[in-house]
Parts: C-alpha cells; structure tokens; sequence
C-alpha cells in the first residue's frame, strides 16, 4: 500500500548560494524548510567522525533521528538523503560565508529552500499535564443491567451536562485505541482525545459522563454487542446521567464522535441537545469506500474494491466472505474484512453498515450540531448538505479527526501519517466556533 510524501509538493526557487570560508560541520545543526504558508524545524546531527551516517529530525511530522544516508562533504557542498521515507527526500546545500548551510531540499521531484545553522533545535514546550482532581470513577447499570464504567469531569456555569460517546472499535472513555499507531515504528501513540475534549467541555462549563463501551476490555465471544445493546447503553447513560449531583436542574447534552454520532442519532429523542463531532458524511458502507480509496493505488483501485463490494453483499446477506484474489492486498483483508465479518460482531456491522445519517438527522427533534475538522481525513464535511438537515453545521480550523491540531496540508494526510497528531503531545485545536453553539443551547 503506497506511502504518503512527507510535505506537498509545491515548487519553489532554491536561494542564490554563496562561496563560505569553511566551516567545521559535525554536531547538531537546526533550521527550517520553508513551504507555502509553513516553516518546518529541522535539526541534523552531523556525524563527529567521517565514518558516521548522522541523522535528522523533525519533529512537525513526528520524526526522530532518522538515519542520514549519502552523506557527502565537497568542499562547500554538503548533500544527503533520508532514505526509506516516499518521494526519496534529498537535501543539497552550500555553506555560506555567515557560517550557514542553504540549499534545496528536494522530494518527488520537488523542491523547498532550507537553511541550517550551528546548534539543536530548542526543547520543545512540554505540555501542562491533564488536571485530574474533578474526575471520579464509577459503574452503572447498562443495557439488560449490563455493567460499564465511566468518568465524571464537574464543572460548574452552563445548563447542560454532556453524555459523550466514543467511536468506533477498541475505543474507551478517553478515546485511546491500541490501533492508533505511529506507521513507521508500529509504537503505540498514547492518545486520550476524549479525556482531553472532557476536560475543555469542563472550561465551557459543562460537566460530563464519558464510559468505556460493553466490550472494551472484554474476551467473553458472546457477548451482546448487538445494535440494540449498544444503542441500549446510551440511553442507559443518559438516564444514570440525570441521577448524578452534578446534573442536578440541567438538560442532557448527548455528545457523540464519528461512530458514536450515528448512534447518538438513534436515541436523539433521550437527549436534550446533541453535538455530533466528525460524524460520517454517509452511510458506513460509503465512507468505509471513501478511506479505502484514498490508500489504493489507482491502477489497482478498482479491482480492490469490488472485492470490498462483494464484501458488503455477504454481509447484507449473511453469507460468508468471498475468497480474495491475487490482485487483493492482504492487508485489505487482514485489517479491515476480517474485523468487518468477526462473528460475534457480523450482527452489529449488518444492522449499521447501510444507515443513513442525514436522514436520521431530518428527524432529529432537539437542537443539534454536526462539526467536523477540515484536517480530517478519515470522516469530513459533505461537498452538499441535504436540506431536510436544519441544525447547525460547523467546521473547524486546522483540526483533525480527534479534534486535535493539525498543521499540516490535508492534501498530504492519510489515515495512516494523520494518526501523528492524535497524540498526547498534540493539544486541541481551536474550538471557539464549538464554545460559541453550545453558548447559544438553553
């Protein structure tokens, strides 16, 4: 499956370049590449004996000493490569004679000017860490009295309390899912999306329930994770939620994301308000299409998904998967038609795989907000909204799928470099146009 290139690719002129007096090049040298409307900080260490590769790091596109490769010192022309990364990234460079090195950096055939100085790259900022104290653990009866656990977040001044609902697969409370991995190293990203969205509904002034699904953390094969269970557990939170102290006088504010938005729909008339984050623009079966595409090669897209197409008709017919031919990457299988036709959850995946959003949305009969990120690579924002949809529609700035920060260009992200930012180290975007709606609820 084709790899992503680590920056766009937008043409510009390399600086003019100037005869240096020589400089002694080993160490730590940082800097930046300078694309349209972004500066990356680079810093490469230079080998400090001639035998030694050196390596490069950068931290906006989470990489880290990376291994340089070609590493060649003529004179005043320094150029290396960084090998196993797509578009074969390159730099090519002369020192200056204030003691800098410029150049071009090249990849995909395109180029961006860099600059590099004496010295590391300063520590970056570590974050505030997330405030605990307001938090307390409980249990609570689910569907058929199922037990699940939650959090409570308090907060004090607004009039509703948030019911969060997390998304789809092996995500808890906090959104952390052991999927969420760095592509290149395979190492688990911490990530707590949701813990940290609790946490900003708290500065709004809302306090919270967020709870782990039946399943997380479960080995039992037949456990009930059928669409009624699970559409079962939210309005069971909803009513515990109405039973807490801090929901004391408030209204239910039913708070879903991705997934969790679809199913919320299902119990919209149990809530209040619902604030719909990321929500499929489509049906399951549509969007699921929609991200595989966007991981195909375009001389084998076809091929794969009618396969993919086949596979949603087993499913609608409870027939069994059909065989995959040599033109099917494994992985296709492997990751996501394996998991799709899991017996113990084929049930669930037929009964939510062809659901409508926007027409569960037209009956929707509460205020209701649907955002997402326009970062977001793996649900996002309709070219169309139907005109049957009468609540809000907000999309924010420079956010991702978990409603973290994304600086990057979208054209460069797939599902697999995008999870980079859904880390603990990558705080929330800006979420004003989210605190003025919920403002605007009474």
């Amino acid at each position: 499956m084709p790899l992503v290139p680590l920056l766009r690719l937008i043409l510009l002129p390399a600086l003019v370049q100037v005869t240096p007096t020589p400089t002694v090049l080993f160490g730590p040298w940082s800097g930046a590449i300078e694309i349209p409307g972004m500066v990356l900080a680079i810093q490469v260490d230079f080998p400090k004996a001639k035998t030694g590769s050196g390596t490069i790091s950068i931290p906006e596109q989470r990489i880290k000493q990376v291994a340089l490769a070609d590493l060649k010192v003529e004179g005043a022309a320094i150029s290396f490569r960084m090998p196993g990364i797509p578009g074969d990234p390159s730099f090519l460079g002369q020192l200056q004679a204030d003691g800098s090195l410029r150049g071009t950096f090249t990849q995909g055939g395109k180029q961006f000017p860099f600059v590099l100085k004496p010295g590391a790259l300063p520590p970056p900022v570590t974050p505030a860490p997330v405030k605990a104290l307001t938090d307390r653990e409980l249990s609570f009866p689910g569907f058929n009295n199922f037990p699940l656990n939650g959090t409570v977040r308090t907060a004090q001044g607004h009039g509703y309390f948030a019911v969060m609902v997390a998304g789809s697969g092996p995500t808890d409370r906090d959104w952390s899912n052991p999927l969420i991995r760095d592509p290149l190293t395979g190492k688990l990203i911490p990530s707590h999306g949701g813990r940290d969205f609790a946490g900003w509904l708290a500065e709004q002034g809302l306090s919270s329930l967020r709870w782990d699904k039946r399943f997380i953390g479960s080995k039992d094969p037949k456990l009930d994770i059928s669409l009624d269970a699970q559409s079962g557990d939210i309005r069971a939170a909803l009513a515990f939620a109405r039973t807490l102290p801090e929901a004391k006088g408030k209204k239910m504010l039913l708070v879903g994301h991705s997934e969790g938005s679809l199913l919320s729909l299902l119990v919209a008339k149990d809530a209040d308000a619902l604030l719909l984050l990321a929500m499929p623009p489509q049906s399951m079966a549509k969007t699921i299409v929609e991200q595989v595409k966007l991981q195909l090669p375009s001389d084998l897209a076809a091929a794969n998904l009618a396969y993919l197409e086949k596979v949603f008709q087993a499913i609608r017919a409870n027939q069994p998967a059909p065989e995959a031919g040599v033109e099917v990457f494994p992985m296709l299988v492997t990751n996501l038609v394996k998991p799709l036709m899991r017996a113990e959850s084929l049930g669930y995946v037929r009964d939510t795989l062809d659901l409508d959003p926007w027409l569960l949305a037209a009956r929707v009969p509460v205020p209701c907000a649907v955002a997402w990120g326009d970062r977001d690579v793996q649900t996002w924002k309709p070219a169309t909204l139907p005109a049957t949809f009468t609540g809000a529609v907000i999309e924010v700035s420079g956010a991702n799928h978990v409603f973290k920060r994304e600086t990057r260009p979208k054209a460069g992200l797939t599902g697999a470099n995008g999870v980079l930012a859904y880390g603990d180290d990558t705080p929330l975007a800006d979420l004003s146009p989210l605190a003025a709606w919920l403002k605007g609820l009474h």
